[in-house]
């Protein structure tokens, strides 16, 4: 069995961490390795080793080659100044190792915390939204020369009618939920609102022919992915979704994570600034932002994403986080106007 270690040296890493350790210079023995995130895709641990502290990371996807393309961007970022923390390198110069068929890189253990956009002053909003624009337009530099994967650059928008099938699929399973609870009659009450509200704006479904400019993005641009060292940002880490996509729609969907209040409402006040500094660092016109905020708009009223890992997946990880986003999605649609004009004013 593989062996790995905590502080009172029980099992918690997937792999031996000494043989891990091993292949880097210097890295020192295990003292302890402590699981700090459950994500769907890769598994993340604070090690402590005789020489230091680092982020272990365990990507679960086993795709080695996808991986270290990441990590060059990663360190390609880093060297333009961004605030990231490229993994470091074996003694072969691989920034992935696998050991028993598992991929894993060795990240410096990064000092911060998770700050959402409540914990922000509007100055620091205005310095969020001109940092994700940085990391837009440095993409732009770094990635001149990687190939355009074709089928992450088309866009197409949410078909209502199979929106319509999933509502009653989920509607049906929420129903059935035994033992019932506040959580599935709050679903079955969202589920039955969100078909209300589509029947009503179906015809607003983005035309199809309305390709919007795409590019690299960090793909995951939330407060779990971004650390605080007091007021300023310290790393942007989980670079797993890279890729390209619309990058004003990053915009307005990191915004929709940071700045949803408890109710499910938008703190446009400090969505203004975080948008005209996003606008002024890369070029982006009040067009192209009005145009990504209807197309997120749009993929909120038909996404269900919580609720098809409750009901589907039997994973209830997301289900804090429903209340807030299923009431945004109908606030959105009543406040639509004010907050395009937040995103473009």
């Amino acid at each position: 069995m593989p062996r790995s270690y905590d502080a009172s040296g029980a099992p918690e890493a997937p792999v031996a961490l000494d043989a891990l350790l091993r292949q880097y210079e210097g890295a020192g023995e295990p003292l302890s390795c402590e699981p700090v995130a459950q994500g769907l895709l890769n598994r993340g641990y604070h090690l402590a080793t005789t020489s230091g502290r680092y982020f272990l990371k365990h990507h679960l996807d086993g795709d080695s080659d996808a991986i270290t393309h990441q990590h060059g961007a990663i360190a390609r970022l880093a060297a333009l100044g961004l605030p990231v923390a490229p993994p470091l390198a074996d003694t072969d110069g691989r920034t992935v190792v696998v050991i028993g068929g598992g991929c894993y890189a060795l990240h410096p253990w990064v000092d911060g915390r998770h700050r959402d956009g409540a914990q922000l002053s509007c100055a620091q909003s205005r310095r969020l939204g001109a940092l994700l624009g940085l990391v837009h337009t440095c993409l732009e530099r770094v990635m001149l020369q990687s190939p355009v994967p074709e089928a992450e650059a088309r866009v197409e928008s949410a078909d209502p009618t199979d929106t319509f099938e999933l509502i009653e699929e989920l509607l049906g399973l929420a129903r059935a939920s035994r033992p019932r609870d506040t959580f599935d009659e709050l679903a079955e009450h969202r589920l039955l609102e969100r078909r209300a509200l589509l029947e009503r704006h179906a015809h607003r479904r983005p035309e199809a022919g309305a390709e919007p400019a795409t590019g690299w993005v960090h793909g995951d641009f939330h407060p779990l992915n971004l650390l605080y060292r007091g007021a300023e940002p310290a790393a942007i880490i989980d670079w797993d979704r890279l890729g390209v996509q619309p990058r004003a729609e990053e915009a307005v969907r990191a915004a929709a994570i940071f700045f949803v209040r408890p109710r499910g409402t938008l703190e446009l006040s400090k969505v203004r600034p975080y948008a005209r500094a996003y606008r002024a660092a890369t070029g982006a016109t009040p067009d192209e932002l009005a145009a990504a905020v209807h197309r997120v708009w749009w993929e909120r009223l038909n996404d269900f994403w919580m609720l098809r890992w409750r009901y589907q997946l039997r994973d209830r990880r997301a289900d804090p986080q429903f209340p807030a986003a299923a009431a945004l999605s109908v606030w959105w649609t009543r406040e639509y106007e004010a907050v395009c004009d937040a995103f473009t004013g």
